[in-house]
């Protein structure tokens, strides 16, 4: 089933600028809030995609690659393995409440995690996001590849415990009403005691830094989908660093690829090029070669006269696109390659021919020029 637009679901026009973008996310996110719709799965799922839609809408990037895609600029594999953060499905409460939580103020819509059913909602603390550096060679990025990674993250001490935070009751808020010339206004601000987790602790083991958490080595699986570029950034969720408290949620691990140049490919996008040389014997009478892809060998054939500069187009032979829009091309560029130092004999054999009329450039309309292969290459 074709998914809403992003637009009809905030209620808004293409042209919305961002406060608008923000006003109807509001808008439908208070409509749809759990707290007001208690149990009801029609409202939680709406209120979902609002944030889903707020998400991307107010970044001007993703904002761009929607307005040109639509939900394909969304729906391969370059948001991380799915869910919050690509803007494809499967949104977190959790994730919507400590990323867009602020977006509800402090009326009776607290933005310190989701409790469900009404009433003080207790916070819910995020552990801070870690980022690594993932190497890939060109065949990895052609297949995708799964690479496990050692990580140094903290999570929270055995033997930790915490008890409700005092101040704030466990909501991680406090309340500050202040009067103002339009009357008595109420806002809320994080807990000064526990730093917006609702808790404290209340026994910490000898090994454990002053939030309870300590430092471990753990092994992480990250699955690297086909045709991904340099830059591009995936996310591993519930892989960074854990928060103190009983009710926190890990942060995420932010993978940001790096591409290792390959010594014979140089990629262009989805495009694979190669430069083949092969001699003059070769190119006049041709030649069957076999050449290494990214994809393994594949064997080619040289015709009778090939030209120094021709380019063979080997279709579907590149990369995949991440976007899911094909797969590119491997480009052959014919190289004759000119000897340097020749024996008496070839030379010999070269002057007797210098004058032949067989040997004079004689190109015709169907030999292109130079600019015009760089023109096709590109097209």
């Amino acid at each position: 089933m074709a998914k809403q637009d992003f637009y009809e679901i905030l209620d808004i026009t293409k042209s919305a600028s961002q406060a608008e973008i923000k006003k109807g996310y509001r808008k439908m996110a208070i409509k749809y809030h759990p707290d007001k719709n208690p149990d009801d799965k029609t409202a939680e799922e709406k209120f979902k995609l609002a944030a889903e839609a707020y998400e991307v809408l107010s970044d001007e990037n993703k904002k761009a690659r929607y307005d040109q895609y639509g939900h394909a600029a969304f729906d391969g594999p370059q948001s991380g393995g799915g869910g919050f953060g690509g803007g494809r499905g499967g949104m977190d409460m959790e994730d919507i409440f400590s990323q867009f939580g602020d977006i509800f103020g402090g009326g009776g819509f607290g933005g310190g995690g989701f409790g469900g059913g009404g009433g003080q909602r207790q916070a819910r603390v995020k552990g801070s996001n870690m980022r690594i550096r993932v190497k890939l060679t060109l065949e990895e990025i052609a297949k995708g590849v799964e690479k496990k990674v050692k990580v140094r993250r903290k999570i929270q001490a055995k033997g930790v415990r915490y008890k409700t935070c005092s101040t704030c009751n466990g909501s991680g808020q406090q309340m500050r009403v202040t009067n103002t010339i339009l009357g008595r206004m109420q806002t809320a601000t994080t807990c000064g005691t526990c730093s917006g987790a609702g808790e404290i602790i209340s026994n910490k083991p000898n090994d454990a830094d002053a939030q309870g958490l300590i430092i471990e080595e753990e092994t992480v699986s990250i699955n690297i989908p086909a045709g991904v570029t340099e830059g591009v950034q995936l996310k591993v969720g519930g892989k960074g660093n854990e928060a103190p408290g009983k009710n926190s949620i890990p942060g995420d691990l932010l993978v940001l690829i790096e591409e290792v140049q390959h010594e014979t490919l140089k990629r262009e996008g989805t495009n694979i090029h190669y430069d083949l040389y092969i001699n003059f014997s070769e190119a006049i009478l041709g030649t069957n070669k076999e050449v290494e892809t990214v994809n393994g060998k594949v064997k080619i054939r040289i015709e009778v006269g090939t030209q120094s500069g021709k380019i063979l187009r080997l279709k579907g032979k590149g990369l995949p696109s991440i976007e899911r829009y094909g797969t590119g091309d491997f480009l052959i560029h014919i190289n004759v390659w000119t000897p340097q130092t020749i024996s008496k004999e070839q030379r010999q054999f070269f002057e007797e021919n210098i004058e032949d009329e067989n040997f004079a450039p004689n190109p015709n309309k169907f030999d292109k020029s130079f600019f015009e292969k760089v023109k096709d290459m590109f097209s």
